[in-house]
C-alpha cells in the first residue's frame, strides 16, 4: 500500500519522455499479472468491483495478489476476507496476509499470533505487505522493526514469501532482512535508487515496479529500475493508489497494470511480450501461482485509453 501522500497525484498530462506510450496496442497474446492489489478496498465496494474486474480481465490480465491488512476497524477479519475473496476464483486471484507499517503499534499481540495461524493457511500466498516506512512515522520506528521483524520469522516458519514495503528506510529494511537471512519475497512498489536496488537484488529479492515508474520526476528510480535483471521483475498497480501516466491523479485499478508494464519495456529496451511473459512467471515462482496465471490472456488494452 502506498504512503498517504503518495496516493493521490494531480493530475498530469502527457510528457513529451513518455508520449509514445499511447501507441502501445499491438497484435500480440501475453499473460500479465498484477503483483499487488487493495481489492478489497471500500473503492471498489459494491458493483464498482464487478466493473474493475471486468476490465481488468478484457485489458489482459490474467491474475491478481490480493493484499490482505489487518486494519484497526476490522482487525485479523480484513485479512480473512481478503483470503476468501481470493478463494472465490482462485484461478485468478492469490491472496497474502500481513500488518502495515502504519498499523504496527496498533495491532495487539493476540492478533500477531493470530496472523501466525493465517498465514499457514495453504490458500495464503506470501506474509505481507508489511516493513518500514520513516517518511510518515506512523507508528514509533521501533515497533515498526520489531513488528517487521517478527513478520520475517513467520514467513521463513510457514516457507512463504514476504511482500515488504519500505520508505525512506532502506538502510533498516536491509538490515532486519540480513538479520533473517533466510527470508524470500518482493520488494513491492520500489522507489529508491540504484545503491537500494542493488542491496535488495543481493539479497535474492524480487523487485516490483509500480504506476510510479511513470511519473516525470522518478528519474532515480527509472535508473535504478535498468539494474534489474528480467528475472527478478514484478510489476503492480498497488491500486486503488499511484495510477501511472496518463491516469495519474484517477483511481488505480488492475487494467492501468498495462501502462506500467509497457513503460518499463520501453525503458529497459526489451519486447513487451517478453516482459509480460517474465513478470508473470516471476510472480508465479515467488508466488507459487497457478499455472493459468502464466497463460495467454487477451490483446492488453487500457479500456480508457481505448474508448478515448
Amino acid at each position: 500500500m502506498a504512503s498517504p501522500g503518495l496516493t493521490r497525484g494531480s493530475a498530469a498530462g502527457h510528457d513529451d519522455w513518455w508520449a509514445g506510450l499511447n501507441g502501445y496496442k499491438k497484435e500480440l497474446k501475453m499473460a500479465l499479472v498484477d503483483s499487488h492489489a487493495h481489492l478489497d478496498f471500500e473503492d471498489f465496494a459494491g458493483d464498482r468491483r464487478h466493473a474493475v474486474l471486468a476490465r481488468s480481465r478484457a485489458a489482459g490480465v490474467t491474475h491478481c495478489v490480493l493484499i490482505g491488512l489487518w486494519r484497526k476497524e476490522a482487525g485479523l477479519a480484513s485479512c480473512r476476507a481478503t483470503v476468501e475473496m481470493a478463494a472465490s476464483d482462485p484461478s485468478y486471484f492469490s491472496a497474502t496476509v500481513g500488518v502495515h507499517p502504519h498499523e504496527a503499534a496498533l495491532a495487539p499481540t493476540a492478533d500477531l499470533d493470530g496472523l501466525a495461524a493465517l498465514a499457514a493457511d495453504p490458500r495464503v500466498r506470501a506474509v505481507g505487505e508489511c516493513g518500514l516506512d520513516y517518511h510518515y512515522d506512523h507508528a514509533p520506528r521501533e515497533t515498526q522493526r520489531t513488528v517487521f521483524a517478527r513478520q520475517l520469522d513467520l514467513a521463513v516458519a510457514v516457507d512463504k514469501p514476504i511482500v515488504v514495503h519500505t520508505r525512506e528506510a532502506d538502510a533498516d529494511t536491509s538490515a532486519l532482512l540480513a538479520a533473517q537471512s533466510r527470508a524470500r519475497g518482493v520488494i513491492h512498489c520500489f522507489t529508491g535508487d540504484s545503491t537500494a536496488v542493488r542491496a535488495y537484488l543481493d539479497r535474492g529479492l524480487f523487485i516490483s515496479l509500480s504506476g510510479v515508474v511513470t511519473f516525470k520526476n522518478a528519474e532515480a528510480l527509472r535508473a535504478a529500475a535498468k539494474l534489474v535483471p528480467l528475472d527478478r521483475l514484478l510489476v503492480e498497480t498497488d491500486c486503488p493508489f499511484l495510477a501511472p501516466v496518463p491516469h495519474r491523479g484517477k483511481s488505480n485499478e488492475p487494467a492501468l497494470v498495462v501502462h506500467t508494464l509497457f513503460a518499463v519495456a520501453e525503458l529497459k529496451g526489451v519486447a513487451q511480450e517478453l516482459l509480460a511473459q517474465k513478470t508473470a512467471e516471476n510472480a508465479r515462482e515467488i508466488f507459487g501461482l497457478p499455472e493459468s496465471s502464466v497463460a495467454d490472456g487477451p490483446v492488453p488494452t487500457c479500456p480508457f485509453c481505448a474508448a478515448a
